[in-house]
């Protein structure tokens, strides 16, 4: 059991280094070619990094006792996490509706496909991981984790549309319809975030 929750524990730090890793690359990136869906990306990789040091701190927290309830560390995580995605999502809007009426387009999207295709590997090796790990403890929390993490895949899918489509037609516009695309899940990543510091419940996501 105690093994379990150690998997657990380096599955949620893994997360953060790698979200720190790929909000540098992306966002790097995404500014040198001028590609707006990646450069949000990116910026909602740090976002998530904030999340996942909600998530370590959860599971040391059921290892010590697993009927506990979520305490103010968690909540108070999860509140800057809403109010950051909710900016993130109020820039992501204006920027790409601007790009939109200026018909802007990226430079090349190029490491945007490679990036998406990355993030989609890694994120669905953690998702089982984490659903494997959530099954053997019997543990709600570190499934809903598990199932959250979806969302990360969701939008690495966007990210490799929108670059794939640019990078083949290149077609003006699609990189900002990829960015607002990226805004809605950022939007509804937020106001779970909101609904979940103000009770226990471990994931508002309907499909959890």
């Amino acid at each position: 059991m105690s093994e379990l929750y150690k998997i657990a524990f380096w599955l949620a730090v893994f997360t953060i280094i790698y979200n720190i890793v790929e909000g540098v690359v992306s966002t790097f990136l995404g500014f040198e070619d001028e590609s707006l869906t990646l450069f949000g990306f990116g910026a909602d990789s740090f976002i998530e990094v904030i999340s996942g040091l909600g998530i370590a701190h959860m599971i040391i927290r059921i290892k010590k006792n697993p009927d506990s309830k979520r305490d103010e560390f968690e909540r108070t995580a999860l509140r800057i996490t809403g109010y950051a995605f909710y900016l993130l999502v109020f820039a992501l809007v204006a920027t790409s509706l601007y790009n939109l009426w200026i018909n802007h387009k990226p430079v090349t999207t190029f490491w945007g496909i490679i990036i998406s295709i990355l993030s989609i590997i890694v994120m669905w090796i953690l998702v089982i991981w984490k659903r494997k790990v959530g099954k053997d403890l019997n543990s709600e929390p570190i499934l809903a984790d598990a199932n959250c993490t979806m969302v990360c895949i969701y939008m690495s899918v966007i990210l490799l549309l929108s670059s794939g489509i640019y990078e083949l037609l290149k077609i003006p516009y699609i990189d900002s319809l990829g960015t607002l695309a990226l805004s809605y899940f950022a939007f509804k990543e937020g106001k779970e975030c909101f609904e979940k510091s103000k009770n226990d419940a471990y994931c508002g996501c309907k499909k959890c």
